[in-house]
């Protein structure tokens, strides 16, 4: 899997978790990951910086050569 995928993956899991505590807990303060998960997924399109990015780089996970988190990193 490659950085872009698991970025995609990460932030898709964390809304469906997000919404199906709210659902199931009865309590709407559970939405509020998603609207994080949300506005960094906007702050990342915006800026193509992404935190979960550069800390899979770090670890090694291999980064295709497009994609939305491919920017390469400034050393």
């Amino acid at each position: 899997m490659t950085v872009d995928r698991i970025v995609h993956s990460f932030a898709g899991a964390f809304i469906l978790l997000s919404l199906a505590l709210a659902h199931f807990l009865h309590n709407p303060n559970w939405l509020w990951i998603a609207v994080f998960v949300g506005a960094n997924l906007f702050q990342s399109g915006l800026t193509s910086w992404c935190l979960l990015a550069k800390i899979l780089r770090k670890l090694g996970v291999p980064d295709p050569a497009v994609g939305c988190c491919s920017v390469p990193e400034a050393k």
